[in-house]
């Protein structure tokens, strides 16, 4: 079947750093856009920007693309809630807002979707509204341990202590837990 849509030629290096074309960097595309425009915003250079993301589908990609927001820097969070919803912030006055996809009358085909998101105006598709949570600190620069168990570099945030003052990551602080030598 020929598509019966036009892809825009700005969505091609999204679509090469996410690997292919589908209605999920759509949604990350047009909710990052979104988001910029109602922040007056451009894209992220040093965490002016902080974004969180309630899934971990194909629309994140495009908000590390789009946004500038990333894991590495630290202003890219996320919240298992299954929920096609980004929160974007300003770090400057802290201003937000919170984007979350509006649901149609009908579960809609591939290409269905992928002309919604091409073609319908930004709200008949995102729900605009004020952030759940407050703006994220910025991202600390931590020290690091050794899990005494597997010897492995840790953020010490992240390690567990075990008997004996020994201290252990937390994959190995889990297994010896079932293993009922943790305490």
């Amino acid at each position: 079947m020929e598509s019966t849509y036009w892809i825009p030629e700005e969505l091609q290096p999204l679509i090469a750093f996410h690997g292919h074309f589908c209605p999920g960097i759509l949604i990350g595309w047009r909710a990052a856009k979104l988001a910029m425009k109602l922040l007056g915003t451009s894209r992220d250079k040093d965490e002016e920007m902080v974004a969180i993301t309630e899934n971990d589908a194909c629309g994140v990609d495009a908000v590390q693309f789009i946004l500038g927001c990333t894991f590495g820097k630290g202003n890219l969070h996320f919240r298992d809630y299954g929920k096609q919803a980004f929160t974007v912030f300003r770090r400057s006055d802290s201003k937000g807002v919170r984007l979350v996809l509006k649901n149609t009358d009908r579960e809609l085909t591939r290409e269905e979707s992928v002309k919604r998101m091409l073609e319908e105006p930004d709200a008949s598709l995102f729900s605009v509204q004020e952030p759940q949570e407050p703006i994220p600190e910025r991202a600390v620069i931590r020290k690091s341990g050794f899990c005494s168990i597997c010897g492995e570099r840790v953020m010490e945030s992240r390690l567990r202590p075990l008997s004996g003052g020994r201290m252990a990551c937390i994959p190995c602080y889990v297994r010896a837990e079932k293993e009922g030598r943790a305490h």
